[in-house]
């Protein structure tokens, strides 16, 4: 597991990347703007059929942290769920077995959900420094490192994740994971991880979102 005083630096990255990539069934799109993994079938089709039920029980309007002036930047359900449920702390503990990321770096786990024409137009996981509200969401924890990302249903219709500086549309798939690095090489904060969720164009589209930091959460 990664010493708890790395997250923040560049070698850190590059040695869980090189961990993911070890792992059964890891693809990583092959571009040098980012480390990004996709993982089908990550997780089976009936726990991600229990956390739809958990985060229909908590979502609510989604937000961000610097408001832009868009009201319909992100239209999106969010729910924070809850940490002590079994289900989720065995989601949390594959997420460590497979990353190697110290889970007291981790954010709460949440979930997403999108309903027919909802979005998350082109955003990045992590907290520009020049931010309104940087000190607020960093001041204690950090910036935001890896993020890991699972499909828990595909919609009739839409609802893809685009990276647009690596030209990758990543379609939906029970159970798919998605991870990337939010910091490049030596470190700094990668802007190529900028993504979108596209409009869910028929059904509803559930993710469950897990954030890290550059230290202990909390």
């Amino acid at each position: 597991m990664t010493d708890m005083t790395l997250l923040g630096n560049g070698l850190e990255g590059q040695a869980i990347a090189r961990r993911i990539l070890s792992q059964p069934g890891v693809q990583k799109v092959p571009s040098p703007k980012l480390d990004l993994f996709l993982v089908r079938d990550f997780l089976d089709a009936d726990t991600c059929a229990a956390l739809i039920d958990q985060i229909d029980a908590v979502r609510r309007p989604s937000t961000i942290a610097d408001p832009n002036g868009d009201a319909a930047f992100r239209t999106s359900e969010t729910g924070d769920l809850f940490a002590g449920d079994p289900l989720v702390q065995a989601v949390e503990a594959r997420f460590t077995a497979f990353t190697g990321l110290h889970p007291a770096h981790g954010e709460p786990l949440q979930g997403q959900r999108y309903a027919v024409g909802q979005e998350f137009k082109g955003h990045t996981d992590y907290f520009e420094p020049d931010g309104a509200d940087y000190d607020r969401y960093c001041s204690v924890a950090g910036n935001r490192t890896w993020t890991l990302m699972v499909y828990l249903n595909a919609p009739e219709a839409g609802g893809a994740t685009r990276f647009k500086a690596v030209d990758k549309i990543v379609q939906p798939e029970t159970g798919k994971l998605v991870a990337w690095n939010n910091r490049r090489p030596d470190g700094t904060l990668n802007p190529a991880t900028l993504h979108q969720g596209m409009k869910v164009r028929a059904g509803t589209k559930y993710v469950i979102t897990k954030w890290y930091r550059e230290r202990v959460w909390g």
